[in-house]
């Protein structure tokens, strides 16, 4: 094949080669792509020219933005010194050990020991994996059911697509498995106890301990939960929903997993959000803000009690038979050490949490309009929910695609996020946005708005 050198041979090459996700593929293949070019600081530019604000980071994880020096300058050093090195068997490298320390420094404390891998989807699976090799071999071989929350979100893979509660994840691929349930979504907007906060908290407690129950404690192993929901729509539970959750878990003896793969690493102010409430998982998933999208990479974290469990059950000399080839990658600990040095002493996390009070007292004004439910935001990570009407929340009629295309008029006027399938429009700005840029990108949202609702 020779080499392509027009937009039009990319594009046709990709027509009939990459399978994309999350698109409808039969339309992909009439649309074709949009392929980008290059990028700085907030912004992408695609092989048009076509230069666009980058309102939701890439995919939730360019939080440092684009084009950051240091961290293009750890990738080529450490490309140069060592390219990779396994850490299988007792191979290790020093990027790696001290991404793990530094990982468990910042963490709940309690949070002891490191599980590396390529991206958010295997984190979970790596969770799943260690709490069932955990209560195998502690002796409750019965511990194999998993909780999640409706509207969750926990990957695409094997398993963690079962946990994930949107239909679209479940479409012909025979999950959830009889292992893996949900229960009603904390959402206070539309959960039939909203708008009061305390009753939807109230409620999701009783649920959890109903659905432990009908299953039986001794057959539970954990609750999943993110700390806001991401690709359900940026749903932002009641206050006091982790704390509530560690709480109940502990009551009822299950696990708790929180999954923060979109909302640690300053997405929503701390570096991780159940440090807001002051909550310790006995498990915690992380990655796209861990490197920043410069390079895969993902973390799992895990209590020492489970670690200790996990270790004790190879006594006999038995190797622990869990990893990835790329697990602790040198280069992508390298870019993820150089990704927390701008988070802490570059201010990144401190102008996240400033820009942030901003972004929301600008994104709120949305409200005002009469097609805006409701305005969702915590940090730098929000929401727009749009309504037929305002007073009874229905919906837009599915069929008009109204988020899609007030996502559609915004792209062609120089702004991108994401338009969830049912007229959620999503926002995830990277950290280094200036109070400035969040007013081009609220202007740039309220006039697609308004010319699509008009």
């Amino acid at each position: 094949m020779s080499i392509p050198n027009t937009v039009a041979e990319l594009t046709e090459i990709d027509r009939c080669h990459w399978l994309h996700p999350v698109v409808a593929l039969q339309q992909h293949e009439r649309r074709g792509a949009t392929i980008w070019d290059s990028a700085d600081g907030i912004h992408l530019t695609d092989v048009n020219g076509h230069r666009v604000q980058d309102a939701f980071s890439g995919l939730w994880c360019v939080n440092v933005g684009y084009g950051q020096q240091s961290v293009i300058e750890a990738a080529q050093a450490q490309m140069r010194k060592l390219p990779y090195a396994t850490g299988y068997f007792h191979f290790a490298s020093e990027p790696a050990i001290r991404l793990a320390g530094r990982l468990v420094s910042h963490a709940p404390k309690g949070l002891t020991r490191v599980l590396f891998g390529q991206g958010g989807s295997d984190a979970v699976d790596t969770a799943i994996r260690c709490v069932r090799y955990f209560f195998n071999a502690t002796g409750r071989p019965d511990k194999k059911h998993f909780i999640g929350l409706q509207r969750g979100y926990h990957g695409s893979s094997a398993a963690g697509s079962g946990l994930t509660a949107l239909p679209l994840f479940h479409r012909y691929f025979d999950v959830p498995s009889p292992q893996q349930h949900h229960i009603p979504s904390p959402n206070p907007y539309r959960h039939a106890d909203g708008p009061d906060d305390a009753a939807v908290l109230a409620s999701t407690v009783r649920a959890l301990e109903s659905k432990v129950a009908e299953l039986g404690a001794d057959n539970v192993a954990a609750f999943i939960c993110e700390p806001i929901q991401g690709s359900g729509g940026v749903i932002i539970p009641p206050k006091g929903f982790l704390a509530a959750m560690r709480k109940t878990c502990d009551t009822l003896g299950i696990l708790l997993i929180v999954d923060e793969v979109i909302t640690g690493f300053g997405r929503t102010g701390p570096m991780f959000a159940c440090a807001a409430e002051g909550v310790r998982p006995d498990v915690l998933t992380l990655a796209k803000g861990l490197t920043a999208g410069y390079a895969p990479m993902s973390a799992t974290l895990i209590s020492e009690e489970l670690y200790q469990g996990i270790a004790e059950g190879g006594c006999d000399g038995t190797a622990f038979g869990h990893g990835q080839t790329y697990g602790g990658h040198p280069v992508s600990a390298a870019i993820a050490n150089a990704v927390l040095d701008l988070y802490t002493d570059g201010g990144l996390l401190t102008n996240g949490e400033r820009v942030g009070q901003h972004f929301e007292a600008k994104l709120k004004e949305l409200e005002e309009l009469p097609c805006v439910g409701e305005v969702r935001i915590r940090g730098m990570l929000a929401a727009v929910e749009l309504v037929a009407d305002k007073k009874t929340k229905a919906k837009p009629d599915a069929t008009l695609r109204m988020g899609q295309r007030v996502l559609e008029h915004a792209f062609e006027n120089g702004l991108v996020f994401r338009a969830f399938n049912d007229d959620i429009l999503g926002f995830a700005p990277s950290l280094n946005y200036t109070e400035a840029d969040i007013d081009v990108l609220v202007d740039r949202v309220r006039a697609s708005i308004s010319h699509v609702f008009s």
